[in-house]
């Protein structure tokens, strides 16, 4: 950003040089853009600095959030997590599309079970008599 005060410098040089006077209206105007430009070339450096100062924060805080995130979403406990889950694949009666249920879900009398596609209930917490029609178990 030097070259923009490297610039206006000259600039201020090139018309005292012409020896432009800041009493015609003519020298009145070119004095005034040249002052304009100054303060244009104040603002650009004040906001790259602030700019430079910004990205370094923000590469810091990325930085923070990645330590977070291997923290929190380590992968071997994730694997563990998964290898207690176990599904059972029902078909909705609305869509028939065949739909995966935590098994966990299909013992608890106070959740209804909910097609992702149709959103019509396949099981219902009212529904006492639930038989399992996907397996070769007696019930």
């Amino acid at each position: 950003m030097k070259y923009l005060y490297e610039e206006v410098a000259y600039l201020k040089g090139l018309a005292e040089g012409l020896e432009i006077s800041k009493e015609t209206k003519e020298g009145k105007i070119i004095h005034k853009i040249i002052d304009v430009l100054e303060s244009f070339a104040d603002s650009i450096v004040e906001l790259d600095e602030e700019q430079c100062d910004l990205a370094e924060y923000v590469e810091s805080i990325d930085e923070d959030l990645s330590d977070i995130e291997d923290d929190i979403y380590d992968d071997d406990e994730l694997d563990e997590d998964c290898d207690d889950l176990s599904f059972i694949e029902m078909e909705c009666p609305n869509c028939n599309d065949l739909v995966e249920i935590d098994e966990e879900l299909l013992y608890d009398d106070e959740v209804d079970v909910v097609c992702p596609n149709c959103k019509a209930i396949i099981l219902s917490s009212d529904d006492d008599d639930y038989s399992c029609t996907d397996c070769d178990c007696e019930e």
